[in-house]
């Protein structure tokens, strides 16, 4: 027992040590919060310029957070190139079932409304339901697909010249997002994540020690 206690003590002083000052975290964090805005600017700025020489509506509120995946979370789950590309088409698909089930084809968009229409909450909420449980079926986790669902179930992606647009700014984000990713992070970011991950909930919601 008094050698396990020993242990134990030679541990939490090792763990101590490692632990970077608040200053050095700063640092890192500046330097992510760099890295980040760098990364998602290129990503979000070739969408929009593309576009804009296409004379093509490419910019959605997809690209914003699949952008972000790829640039602050290249390890994760979420950013894997298949996880990705899988998981939009997941959600374009349950998007455009949940239209023709509901009726919604040549409805107009909440943008024109001002509000959605029961029909239109309604495919949304089973539109984003069937892409997270399909998604999870078969072990392809990507977040972003789930804005992907509802742009198209509210019309603002509606069939047509729209969906067109989502689809190739996804192309180009889901293209550069990977090598970007493989650019190193700066050093000390791992102490960083350790140091965010440590009250951070697990999947099953129990917080991480």
């Amino acid at each position: 027992m008094k050698a396990a206690s020993v242990t134990k003590n030679l541990q939490s002083a090792t763990t101590v040590r490692s632990e970077p000052s608040p200053r050095r975290l700063r640092s890192v964090r500046l330097a992510l919060g760099v890295r980040y805005l760098l990364f998602t600017g290129v990503s979000v700025g070739a969408v929009g310029i593309a576009g804009r020489y296409l004379a093509w509506p490419l910019l959605t509120s997809t690209i914003g957070p699949t952008a972000y995946v790829f640039a602050a979370h290249p390890r994760s789950e979420a950013a894997r190139f298949q996880n990705a590309l899988f998981g939009h088409a997941v959600a374009i698909a349950c998007g455009l079932g949940a239209l023709i089930v509901f009726g919604l084809v040549r409805h107009p968009s909440v943008g024109e409304t001002g509000s959605p229409s029961l029909s239109q909450a309604a495919a949304a909420a089973a539109a984003v339901g069937m892409t997270v449980f399909l998604l999870e079926t078969v072990g392809s986790h990507h977040a972003p697909s789930a804005a992907t669902a509802l742009l198209i179930t509210t019309g603002l992606a509606k069939p047509g010249a729209p969906l067109i647009g989502l689809v190739l700014g996804l192309a180009i984000v889901i293209a550069i997002g990977p090598l970007i990713g493989r650019i190193p992070f700066p050093r000390g970011a791992s102490q960083v994540e350790r140091s965010s991950d440590r009250q951070a909930p697990d999947r099953t919601g129990t917080l991480v020690s």
